[in-house]
């Protein structure tokens, strides 16, 4: 492929993707796909022969786009969004023209102080504390790691190294393998799955304290763990809080929780994968409490900053301590600039050596956008949350099971799990929308995400319809079955069905039919 094929390739390209996500409301959000579909329609072995990138794109469309599942569709309401837009998906496509590899600064200049220079723009943007700035006289500083499992697991290790080496200053008596043995770290039970990865990866276990009725992990809880494993002989290392529970978006107590981990000399992150995008708002002003007071954190652009996946951001207090635990120094990586304070070495900071340009799609995106229109997403996100949460709440069929946070809302049909197992089934198989379910006190729940690139108040009364309308189908099946069980006959099952509607059983759309 030349040039003159390249640019005619590459605008296909850009019109195909422009085309799909200009229409992809016309998508069912899940695909119909059954699992090993895509490995029957392609041969078993690659071309021998070069094959024109014109059947390249129509197998895109032909093969690839029915096993999609549409992240990107204001339908998607699972998990938690994964955000994109045009600019980032030109900075994207820059970065791998340049084909990069940013390493060092010697590498590619550009790489390592764009990352410096967005990495400080979002601290600002965020309003984090200045000591997290690579301008502060400090030394701390910001990185662009793949994803929040990426910057916990950083996290640990680190921790992990520094307690080691303070362990064995303090206990001359131990071995390295007797101090590595006693290690244990903290995190609420309500915390991302990535937590308890990172211990496994860390060879350090992790305890999952359990959050207190409102889902929420306080100093107490860790105070008396850690007293109870220092008395049994363990060394704490590490807490994990979270801001923006995967269930349910819940906010650890970060200033009760700092409060212990200073006195105890607990290393404490924060994983604010999702909830860091509110730290720029000042109507949610209360998340940024006690950051000044923590070690290290994290947020994922990836999810409210409209920059594509992978791009997550880790501010630490003090870089060195990161840096000593992982300096790995070749010869071959040598340069002659290496060790100036402006000018970080990133592969330092991080589990690989080689480096993406992701600082690009983030400086495009940042000024294609603005400051504002950055703000203006993460407020709708949230409106569109409140108005869903009103359709749940006028709904007397619906309950909610914690506070509407952010662009999250958990709620679920009242009565058994069954309600819940069964609403969710139907869903699934109509692919009109896609939610998942969490459980918190043996109560199942479903949550909904507000995602999707450019989502609207339509999409979210689209939505409502379809879970209120299949609600109204499975209560309607489910007393039919139940009058079905007893004897009985015609006229006591049209009289069941009556009481049912008159009661409240049946939503607008059911009242309608």
């Amino acid at each position: 492929m030349d040039a003159k094929e390249f640019r005619e390739f590459g605008k296909a390209a850009v019109d195909f993707v422009a085309d799909y996500l200009e229409n992809i409301r016309d998508h069912e959000v899940l695909p119909t796909v059954e699992p090993g579909y895509l490995l029957d329609l392609l041969p078993k072995q690659m071309p021998e022969e070069p094959e024109p990138w014109t059947e390249v794109l129509s197998d895109i469309n032909r093969v690839i786009k029915p096993g999609i599942t549409h992240w990107q569709s204001p339908n998607m309401h699972g998990y938690y969004p994964t955000s994109t837009s045009y600019p980032s998906i030109v900075g994207e496509m820059l970065a791998s023209g340049f084909g990069i590899i940013g390493f060092s600064w010697i590498c590619s200049p550009a790489c390592t102080e764009l990352e410096v220079v967005v990495m400080d723009w979002l601290a600002k943007f965020l309003k984090l504390p200045e000591h997290f700035q690579h301008a502060s006289d400090g030394p701390g500083g910001g990185v662009i790691q793949g994803s929040a499992s990426e910057a916990v697991l950083v996290a640990v290790l680190a921790a992990r190294e520094q307690a080691v080496l303070s362990c064995k200053e303090t206990h001359p008596e131990l071995s390295e393998s007797e101090v590595r043995g006693k290690l244990i770290a903290y995190s609420s039970d309500q915390s991302n799955s990535c937590i308890e990865k990172a211990g496994v990866l860390a060879a350090m276990p992790i305890k999952l304290l359990a959050a207190d009725e409102d889902l929420i992990l306080r100093g107490d809880t860790l105070r008396k763990a850690i007293e109870e494993d220092v008395a049994a002989g363990l060394i704490p290392v590490i807490c994990i809080a979270t801001l923006g529970t995967t269930g349910t978006c819940a906010y650890d107590d970060i200033e009760s929780l700092a409060d212990v981990c200073q006195a105890l000399k607990v290393w404490l992150h924060v994983d604010a994968a999702y909830a860091g995008g509110g730290f720029a708002l000042e109507e949610c002003a209360e998340l940024r409490r006690g950051l000044d007071r923590v070690d290290s954190l994290n947020f994922n652009l990836h999810k409210f900053m409209l920059v594509n996946f992978d791009c997550s951001a880790m501010w630490l207090r003090d870089a060195n301590k990161v840096v000593d635990s992982f300096n790995v120094d070749r010869i071959y990586l040598k340069h002659k600039h290496e060790g100036q304070s402006q000018i970080p070495d990133f592969r330092h900071w991080q589990i690989p050596l080689g480096r993406r340009f992701r600082a690009l799609k983030v400086w495009i995106t940042f000024r294609t956008l603005g400051a504002e229109g950055l703000r203006n997403h993460v407020r709708k996100h949230i409106a569109l949350a409140q108005q869903f949460e009103s359709f749940v709440r006028n709904d007397s069929r619906f309950e909610m099971v914690a506070p509407q946070a952010l662009g999250l809302v958990c709620f679920r049909p009242r009565g058994d799990n069954e309600n819940t197992t069964q609403l969710l089934q139907r869903l699934m198989e109509r692919k009109k929308i896609y939610m998942v379910k969490a459980e918190h006190a043996g109560r199942q729940f479903l949550r909904f995400a507000v995602c999707g690139m450019d989502a609207k108040p339509s999409d979210i009364e689209f939505a409502w319809t379809e879970i209120e309308s299949q609600l109204t189908a499975h209560l309607a099946e489910k007393s039919l079955a139940e009058v079905a069980r007893k004897p009985s006959n015609v006229s006591d099952l049209t009289q069941h069905f009556q009481m049912h509607l008159a009661n409240g059983g049946g939503g607008t759309h059911e009242k309608s039919q």
